[in-house]
């Protein structure tokens, strides 16, 4: 019963965005008629990213700088989480170009019903002031510029930590103002079966059951990614990290704090068996209790391999280039930024999807079709966020107290 009620807002999610598409389907452009209700939810959440960005972040810094959290250990930490983000990403882009989730559609007839995109040729130059910077404070408060926004926020954080007392006005503001919006997020996000699925709905009545289909195979190469991910990249990590022993401690360890993440979809709902589950592999408890909640807020493997399947998802609806140098780098640095960056944001609701539309110039009406992929894939994204860290964990001993730790730990064998 514990699952199905952690489970309960996720099913009704997936099966209205289900009917929707079948709705889709059977009546064809009849239903433009939910198309306003889709509309009026997603703009209710569009207003709330800014606040949102502003806050959550701000707050998450200050509370990071505040409480000391890296210490030592801070580079390690910096290091394997950005390596195994990367990895996953290259992983993922891979792997979507040998089964692009939507490599057989007619482009022409979806790229006719979707918001018309006018993308203007810049230079790299002015493509990497205009994607970090903005020439005026007021444009921050805007959602086509969130990264700039993100920066600003983190510089605020860390201004305010300094600050020490001074502070602590703003300090008190930053973090109760992050718990509002949260729980205004949260309100919304009731909505979510009905807008969405009404969006989805209009969406599947304008372009056809192609983009069904498109969708059902992103949840398909994802699971295809989530094993080679869980199985093969963490078995390799776990070896380089403790060796044989620590290999075999690992997985017999997992599984408690694996089912957790699956039962709940909540990589900080994982923390406390996460933890328990790391000192039975022998790692370190400062170390443990130090990576793995840094590791929830800004460290997301799974959420980094899924913003490549988004973004490869829209490139391709819209007949863009995948293999040309810079949309390479553009689509790993972006999914990391998705993944790592937006992971300080919990329930950040479609934050990220407008992140990347705002980068690549593409409309933020079609956020809403990139968070049904958010929808669909969050279950095996949480099991590989959630575990992910556990690892990084592994890693960062190794890296901090060498390659003959685990010889030196009590380490537990014995299955959970």
């Amino acid at each position: 019963m514990s699952i199905l009620k952690n489970y309960a807002f996720t099913l009704i999610l997936l099966c209205s965005i289900l009917i929707g598409g079948l709705c889709g389907i059977f009546f064809g452009e009849a239903t433009a008629v939910v198309k306003p209700i889709g509309d009026v939810f997603l703009n209710l959440m569009f207003v709330l990213i800014v606040p949102l960005v502003l806050l959550s972040v701000s707050s998450s810094i200050y509370n990071m700088r505040k409480s000391n959290m890296v210490s030592k250990v801070i580079g390690n930490i910096i290091f394997v989480f950005l390596l195994t983000a990367i990895i996953g990403a290259i992983v993922a882009y891979v792997f979507t170009l040998i089964y692009n989730p939507l490599g057989g559609i007619n482009q022409s007839d979806l790229m006719a019903s979707l918001p018309d995109q006018s993308i203007k040729q810049l230079s790299s130059a002015e493509v990497f002031v205009n994607l970090f910077t903005v020439s005026d404070f007021h444009l921050l408060f805007t959602k086509s510029n969130l990264l700039p926004l993100i920066i600003f926020s983190t510089f605020l954080g860390l201004a305010t930590s300094y600050s020490k007392e001074k502070g602590k006005v703003i300090a008190d503001f930053l973090n109760s103002g992050a718990s509002v919006i949260m729980k205004m997020m949260g309100i919304i996000m009731k909505a979510a079966p009905l807008g969405l699925g009404c969006y989805f709905a209009d969406t599947v009545g304008r372009l056809g059951g192609q983009i069904l289909n498109g969708y059902m195979h992103v949840f398909i190469l994802y699971l295809i990614l989530t094993a080679i991910a869980f199985f093969g990249l963490n078995s390799i990590y776990i070896l380089l990290a403790g060796g044989k022993k620590g290999f075999f401690a690992f997985w017999k360890n997992i599984l408690t704090p694996s089912l957790t993440a699956i039962a709940t979809s909540s990589s900080a709902a994982c923390i406390p068996v996460n933890i328990e589950a790391s000192k039975k592999m022998g790692i370190p408890e400062s170390i443990a209790e130090t990576v793995i909640p840094l590791g929830t807020n800004i460290h997301k493997d799974g959420s980094v391999m899924a913003g490549v399947l988004k973004i490869i998802f829209l490139l391709t609806i819209f007949g863009q280039e995948l293999t040309t140098s810079s949309n390479i780098f553009m689509i790993i640095g972006v999914a990391l930024l998705v993944g790592a960056v937006m992971g300080a944001i919990p329930s950040g609701g479609m934050t990220g999807e407008l992140l990347i539309c705002s980068v690549f110039g593409f409309s933020p009406q079609l956020a809403g079709a990139l968070l049904i992929i958010s929808a669909i894939v969050d279950i095996p994204a949480t099991l590989l966020n959630s575990t992910g860290n556990v690892v990084c964990a592994m890693l960062v001993t190794r890296f901090t107290e060498g390659k003959d730790w685990i010889k030196n730990q009590p380490v537990s064998v014995e299955s959970d």
